[in-house]
């Protein structure tokens, strides 16, 4: 795509991404927003390629997205985060950007995926994130994390087994799920519990999004 044509398609990305900000109740300086976008288009780069992602369409990406990862932050702990099946690196890195108090690492076993993920960092200059090509269950850190998030790893009961071992004791996992999981919920291993289940709103997202946190029973 040529820079004419670019333009008024840039100018729309940032149109979306301001309303979508006002509609979260978020500031973010303009740098911060330009690595937003940056993100974005960078993955609609690999995306011809590598097939990293089935949304094709960039202005649907900064809801579906940017949007749908930023409106968890108010409800995470600060410190260590961990973004468990990070992918093209959402939720990760829009929240590495948003928050640059937050260590956030990104997991992911897919080689292809932690390729972008690298170069994502590297282009974007973020430097409180860093990428991890490990499976979740066997990944094995001299530390544990103040939270782990994930967007579409696995069902929640699974989500949980698989990153107990990661989670610091008083710290939280948070699943990102589409309509309320009540039968995912019931199915949480004995030693954890729900400390709460919000419903989000994400501007220009016409579904359902809920953010089920949990921690040690």
């Amino acid at each position: 795509m040529s820079a004419l044509a670019a333009a008024p398609r840039q100018a729309e990305l940032v149109r979306q991404l301001g309303r979508g900000l006002t509609g979260l109740s978020l500031e973010l300086g303009p740098e911060a927003q330009a690595k937003l976008i940056a993100h974005l288009e960078l993955l609609d780069k690999w995306n011809r390629v590598h097939n990293l992602t089935s949304v094709r369409d960039l202005v649907k990406g900064v809801s579906v997205h940017i949007l749908d990862s930023l409106a968890v932050l108010p409800h995470l702990p600060g410190g260590r985060i961990l973004d468990a099946g990070s992918g093209a690196g959402f939720p990760g890195i829009p929240i590495a950007i948003a928050k640059p108090s937050l260590q956030v690492d990104l997991l992911d076993s897919n080689h292809k995926k932690s390729a972008f993920l690298r170069q994502a960092l590297a282009e974007l200059g973020l430097k409180n994130a860093r990428v991890v090509c490990e499976r979740l269950e066997s990944w094995q850190p001299a530390w544990q994390y103040d939270c782990i998030v994930s967007r579409a790893l696995a069902e929640i009961p699974e989500f949980v087994a698989a990153s107990s071992h990661l989670i610091a004791p008083r710290g939280v996992i948070a699943a990102m799920k589409g309509v309320h999981p009540f039968e995912e919920i019931e199915r949480i291993p004995a030693d954890f519990r729900v400390r709460h289940v919000h419903a989000l709103a994400v501007p220009g997202l016409d579904a359902e999004r809920h953010l089920v946190l949990i921690e040690r029973a």
